[in-house]
């Protein structure tokens, strides 16, 4: 599917006309590849890439295009299941023209950055910049749902928490490959700024995106460590909520079976004192509670 963008005022609006100065691909058809192939010359591998998520992020230098491959998280779905996955984002840079290519439809103008667009170039930065911010709006998402899944490991006794949380320690790991693998791509723009054609204000802006995909990356890790380091103890909750639940079926199962054993015995087809007395059935039924009590005071007592 093609989406026609322009610049207006230094913000991003749609275009009515085709071909226009920016060009979104989302997961394009065989037609849309067959355009971009052999009308704007983009290398075929190289467009298979952008549409890979296994995809490393990777910058590169073609004759009449610049080529930038660089990783974004997808879209939460409640299918994924507490997974958060990441997808490869192609950005091609030609004289006139930016050509996007996406395997699926995400958020890319969304954004204060995207309200001073003064060029393509900047526009090329500001989108790479998007991918740091939109990837530390789902970092904050990991960090709330991490809370309230120890907050549930407290209370129980369900695998299922921890399986939640392993799943995120998962996500954390493809974010922290991803968030480095734009970093590499960063730094190495940082070396082209002359031959990118830079103006100050953007290399400036390339600097910023730098700390903040370094930021990014380091939140990341600190999250991803943390739960790691954690998940032992977490186990170590849940065995615990499952030692002290068999201890109080424990109890309950004694205190159940003193006046039992009382009433039990009584009820045997033998003589036993107090069989024609009156008063009988309810003396009985004092001595099995009377036991039961007693027990309960024994465990109290030890605190067991």
């Amino acid at each position: 599917m093609l989406r026609g963008y322009q610049v207006c005022e230094s913000k991003i609006i749609g275009a009515q006309e085709y071909p226009c100065p920016i060009e979104v691909f989302v997961n394009p058809d065989a037609d849309e590849k067959r355009y971009l192939i052999e009308e704007l010359k983009v290398d075929e591998h190289t467009l298979n890439s952008a549409l890979d998520p296994d995809e490393i992020s990777r910058l590169e230098f073609e004759p009449n295009h610049i080529a930038l491959i660089f990783k974004m998280p997808k879209s939460y779905s409640g299918q994924d299941q507490l997974l958060f996955r990441v997808v490869s984002t192609g950005a091609f840079l030609f004289k006139d023209k930016m050509v996007l290519v996406v395997s699926e439809d995400v958020p890319l103008f969304e954004g204060k950055q995207f309200s001073r667009v003064q060029s393509l170039r900047s526009l090329f930065l500001a989108v790479l910049n998007r991918s740091a911010y939109h990837f530390m709006e789902h970092l904050k998402i990991i960090n709330l749902l991490t809370d309230e899944l120890e907050a549930k490991i407290n209370e129980s006794m369900e695998n299922r928490y921890l399986i939640n949380l392993f799943t995120l320690e998962k996500s954390l790991v493809y974010y922290l490959n991803a968030i480095h693998s734009n970093t590499v791509v960063i730094e190495k723009l940082k070396n082209y700024v002359s031959r990118m054609g830079f103006t100050t204000e953007e290399s400036e802006f390339l600097d910023d995106i730098l700390v903040e995909n370094n930021q990014c990356f380091r939140q990341a890790e600190i999250y991803s460590n943390i739960l790691a380091s954690l998940m032992d103890a977490r186990v170590s909750i849940v065995s615990n909520n499952l030692n002290i639940l068999m201890k109080t079926l424990n109890i309950i199962t004694i205190c159940i079976m003193v006046p039992t054993f009382v009433v039990s015995t009584f009820s045997m087809n033998v003589s036993f004192p107090l069989q024609q007395h009156p008063y009988a059935f309810w003396i009985i039924m004092g001595m099995a509670l009377l036991g039961a009590f007693s027990v309960m005071l024994f465990w109290r007592y030890k605190r067991l």
